[in-house]
């Protein structure tokens, strides 16, 4: 996939345009994988109502399919029609989302187990990144998941990805360089902390004194 930034499918500041977008909208649809911008590092994406979509993800990561992925929506409304949130998480993904965590909450009858390894709780992602959530508007949910080799690096850059992951998808969307840090991962029903990564100081805060 051109990159560059005089590439005519793209906008005067670089960002990829709206064919970018339709094009891995549709190979979405067409139940294939794709490689779009967070907030974060380069998700890999596949359908994540469809356990097929997903294996192959867990295929082209390598992953170990006892370790669940998470289900990237477009905003905390949207992920309302997967999931059934307590009031409280509900609260605590609306003071957080959209932004680099991943909140742990019960989740809907659509939600396969293969996504989630079999257990009744998901972690949504909503990324605090344009380009992602437009995506995902098209789409519905897809995979959360670093756009990696399971026990590599995360990738921050479209040029790093390993040939593996860039045979294996169907469209990049490339948005420039991302800032690298992992999401937090926490279950706020829990008051758990599963990982610590950006704004991990402000979740702990908020567990501990809850404004609601």
């Amino acid at each position: 996939m051109t990159t560059d930034s005089d590439d005519p499918r793209r906008t005067t500041d670089g960002s990829p345009d709206r064919e970018d977008l339709r094009r891995a909208a549709a190979a979405v649809a067409n139940g294939d994988l794709v490689v779009y911008p967070t907030e974060t590092v380069y998700g890999l994406g596949g359908d994540a109502l469809d356990p097929v979509a997903v294996e192959r993800v867990f295929e082209l990561k390598g992953r170990d399919r006892g370790n669940p992925l998470s289900l990237g929506v477009a905003s905390v409304d949207a992920a309302l029609r997967h999931t059934r949130p307590s009031e409280f998480a509900l609260a605590f993904a609306r003071a957080f989302l959209p932004g680099p965590v991943t909140v742990i909450v019960e989740r809907g009858a659509d939600v396969p187990d293969a996504l989630t390894a079999g257990s009744d709780r998901v972690g949504i992602r909503v990324p605090d990144q344009p380009v992602a959530r437009a995506l995902l508007r098209e789409t519905g949910p897809l995979t959360a998941t670093s756009a990696n080799v399971s026990g590599t690096g995360s990738v921050t850059r479209v040029a790093d990805l390993d040939e593996r992951i860039r045979d294996g998808v169907a469209a990049i969307i490339d948005d420039g360089e991302t800032p690298g840090t992992e999401s937090t991962v926490v279950d706020p029903e829990a008051g758990t902390i599963h990982r610590r990564g950006a704004m991990a100081g402000a979740i702990e805060a908020w567990l501990e004194d809850p404004p609601v």
